[in-house]
């Protein structure tokens, strides 16, 4: 069975360094990149089968990248969780609008994020 491609979309080197490990452990094969510009780049060219990302991103912010992908027709059906520090009612019905599938706040609970990882993969 092939692995499922995750593609991590956060402009800290550390905590996407922890989830590729994190990921990796658990079979997924994981791309990264930390604008939303190339996140979105690389999100058009791999068409991986989740995206987590995050809001506060330089060149695109989260939000604009998830509406950019969820508004066209080739990409929409990818899974997008949104990875952000943000969590006020405002920014999770922001997340809504544009389309994301899950809305998750750091810090995190790795387990709880892996789950929602197999969660929105079954679907």
């Amino acid at each position: 069975m092939d692995k499922k491609k995750i593609l991590i979309v956060d402009d800290e080197a550390d905590l996407v360094e922890m989830l590729t490990l994190r990921l990796e452990a658990n079979d997924y094969e994981v791309a990264a990149a930390y604008d939303g510009q190339d996140g979105l780049d690389q999100a058009r060219r791999l068409k991986p089968d989740l995206i987590i990302l995050d809001l506060m991103l330089p060149k695109l912010d989260g939000y604009k990248v998830c509406r950019m992908l969820k508004f066209d027709e080739k990409y929409k059906q990818i899974p997008i969780i949104l990875f952000t520090a943000r969590a006020q009612e405002a920014d999770v019905n922001l997340g809504k609008e544009v389309g994301a599938d899950a809305y998750l706040a750091k810090p995190f609970e790795p387990k709880i994020l892996l789950d929602k990882i197999v969660e929105l993969l079954k679907k």
